[in-house]
C-alpha cells in the first residue's frame, strides 16, 4: 500500500500533518516553487523525506572534506536538547527532598542540600539524559538501522520521548514531562528490532508468526502504543544465565552472504544477545550485504546453541564485532579466551585493525580482576584507564561499564595526580571547581550552555571530555584549553 507508513502515523496523530516541522518543510518546497499536497500522508511522507536527507546528505562538490552529516547531526542535537532535556529551574524539589531521605535512611544523618550540591545534582542529570537520548540518536542516524524505514524510526524516537521509568513491578514506562529527573530509556537493540519488525509487517499487512498464538500481542500490535509494544519486547528477551557463559567451547557458525536469513533469525532469538540481527528484516538486509559469522558455545546437551560472537562483513570488509555483554560487549570468558583473535587471523589485515580492541578489552579486564584483588593498580593502568593517550575501544556500540565502575569506585583526583604530576588541588571534578581558576587538569566534560558571556570566564588548562559553550555570541576574549579530549561545542558564535 502506497504511503502506508505515513498512513499509519496519521491515523496515530490526526493533527501530525498541521504541527510546525511539517508545516514548514510544505511552505519551503512551495517557495522553490515545487507542488505540494494537502494530503495528511502526502505532507508527512515530504517532511520524513527532508528529514531523511538531513540526516544523510549528499556531499558538497565544492567542499569533499566538509562531514555535512556530522554538522546536521550536532545541530539536531541542539535542538533536541532545547526541546527535551530538563532545565535546571524544571528540577523539582522533591528530587532533592527524596536524596535528604535516602541520605538519612543510609545512616548519613540530616544532610542540607547546599547550592554547589544542587548544581552539581544538575550536571549529573542533565548529562545523563543527553548521554542516554544520544544513544537513540546516533543509532537511528548510522548504517546500522539502515533497515529499518524512516516512518518506523519516527514513531519509534517519539514514543521513546514520552518515556520515563521503567518499572519491573508494573511492567510498564512512566510518563515523561518537563520535570522528569530520569535518563531517557535503554536502547535495547535485540527488544527494538522485534517491535519496529512486528509494527512494519502489521503496518504492510504481513503475517506475524509470533502474533498468532499470542493474544497479548495482538492486542499491544492493535493499539501500537511503542512504550507497551517495548516493555512487551525486552521481557521477551532472556539472557544467558551466567553458569552457561563460563563455558566458552563451541563452533563457528558461517551464514553465506544471500543464504536465507531465516536460519540466522531462529538461531538467535529468545537467547538475550541484545543484536539486533533477530529481526528478519534487519538480518535479511545484512545477508545482503555480506556473509554474516556466529560462535555458538555449547549447551548443557553438547549442543551449539548459545550465540555468543557476532562478526557481520560488509562485503569483504569487517563491518562489526559484537559481543553479549552490554552495549553488546564481549562478555568476559570470551574475552579471556583466544577465540575471536584466532578467527580475526583468517581475515588478515581485515582483522588486523580489531586487534586493538581485542587488547584493549583483555587488558581493561585484568585491571578489574586487579580491582577485585585489591591490588594496586600501575601509572600504566591508570593511564589506561582514564584514556591518557588513546581511547579505549570495545566491540560494543558504548564504551564498556565496566570502565565507570571501577572509577566509581576510586579516588579520582589521586589517580589523575599520579598521571599527571598535578597536585590534586589543581583537578576539578565539577563544573564549580573547574571555574574556580588555577586548575589544570578537568576530569570529565564541562557543559557551559547557559553562558552568554566570557566574562570573568577561566577554564581549565585542559580538559579530559568535551567542551560546550553553544549559547555564546562572542570569542572576544575567550581563551580555550591547551588541550580539549572530547568535541568542542561553539554552536552560536558569529
Amino acid at each position: 500500500m502506497e504511503n502506508s507508513g505515513e498512513q499509519f502515523l496519521h491515523q496515530r496523530d490526526p493533527k501530525l500533518h498541521t504541527t510546525p516541522p511539517i508545516e514548514k518543510t510544505r511552505k519551503r518546497a512551495e517557495a522553490r516553487g515545487e507542488t505540494t499536497s494537502q494530503r495528511p500522508a502526502e505532507k508527512i511522507g515530504a517532511y520524513l523525506g527532508r528529514l531523511n536527507r538531513i540526516l544523510d546528505p549528499q556531499p558538497l562538490e565544492q567542499h569533499p572534506d566538509f562531514d555535512r552529516k556530522q554538522r546536521n547531526l550536532e545541530m539536531l542535537k541542539k535542538s533536541l536538547y532545547d526541546d527535551v532535556i530538563i532545565k535546571p529551574e524544571n528540577l523539582p524539589q522533591s528530587y532533592f527532598a527524596n536524596q535528604t531521605r535516602l541520605a538519612r535512611e543510609q545512616g548519613y544523618g540530616d544532610i542540607e542540600i547546599s547550592a554547589a550540591m544542587r548544581e552539581q545534582a544538575q550536571e549529573v542529570i542533565i548529562a545523563d539524559q543527553r548521554s542516554t537520548l544520544d544513544n537513540w540518536i546516533e543509532y537511528f542516524t548510522s548504517p546500522d538501522s539502515n533497515s529499518y524505514p524512516i516512518w518506523a524510526k519516527y514513531w519509534v524516537f517519539t514514543g521513546m520521548l514520552q518515556l520515563s521509568t521503567f518499572d519491573k513491578e508494573k511492567h510498564a514506562f512512566g510518563k515523561r514531562d518537563k520535570n522528569t529527573v530520569a535518563p531517557f530509556p535503554d536502547l535495547n537493540r535485540e527488544a527494538l528490532s522485534y517491535v519496529i519488525d512486528a509494527i512494519v509487517k502489521k503496518v504492510n499487512k504481513k503475517n506475524i508468526p509470533a502474533q498468532a498464538d499470542n493474544p497479548e500481542l495482538q492486542t499491544l500490535l492493535q493499539g501500537a502504543n511503542f512504550g507497551k509494544l517495548y516493555v512487551w519486547a525486552i521481557e521477551k528477551v532472556t539472557p544467558a544465565q551466567e553458569s552457561e557463559l563460563t563455558k566458552t567451547d563451541g563452533e563457528w557458525v558461517k551464514y553465506n552472504q544471500g543464504s536465507d536469513h531465516r536460519l540466522l533469525v531462529e538461531s538467535l532469538q529468545g537467547h538475550g544477545t541484545g543484536w539486533c540481527t533477530v529481526g528478519e528484516e534487519t538480518a535479511k538486509n545484512q545477508l545482503q550485504n555480506g556473509d554474516f559469522y556466529v560462535y555458538y558455545s555449547y549447551d548443557q546437551n553438547g549442543q551449539p546453541t548459545i550465540p555468543r560472537i557476532a562478526i557481520r562483513m560488509q562485503g569483504q570488509s569487517i563491518g562489526e564485532v559484537r559481543g553479549i555483554a552490554a552495549q553488546q560487549n564481549l562478555d568476559p570468558y570470551i574475552v579471556q579466551s583466544d577465540i575471536l583473535d584466532k578467527k580475526l587471523k583468517e581475515f588478515g589485515q581485515e582483522g588486523v585493525a580489531y586487534q586493538k580492541k581485542s587488547a584493549d578489552m583483555k587488558q581493561l579486564t585484568e585491571i578489574d580482576h586487579k580491582t577485585k584483588r585489591g591490588e594496586d593498580l600501575s601509572i600504566g593502568d591508570l593511564r589506561f584507564l582514564y584514556e591518557f593517550g588513546s581511547k579505549i575501544q570495545g566491540f560494543g556500540y558504548q564504551k564498556d561499564p565496566r570502565i565507570n565502575e571501577i572509577i566509581q569506585n576510586r579516588n579520582i583526583k589521586a589517580d589523575i595526580s599520579r598521571i599527571t604530576g598535578f597536585s590534586e588541588d589543581e583537578i576539578s571534578l565539577t563544573l564549580n571547581e573547574a571555574l574556580k581558576g588555577g586548575i589544570k587538569y578537568h576530569y570529565g566534560y564541562l557543559y557551559l550552555d547557559s553562558l552568554t558571556s566570557v566574562e570573568g570566564l577561566e577554564l581549565p588548562e585542559s580538559i579530559g571530555g568535551d567542551l560546550s559553550l553553544g549559547n555564546l555570541t562572542s570569542a572576544k576574549g575567550l581563551k580555550l584549553p591547551e588541550s580539549i579530549g572530547g568535541g568542542l561545542g561553539l554552536g552560536r558564535l558569529t
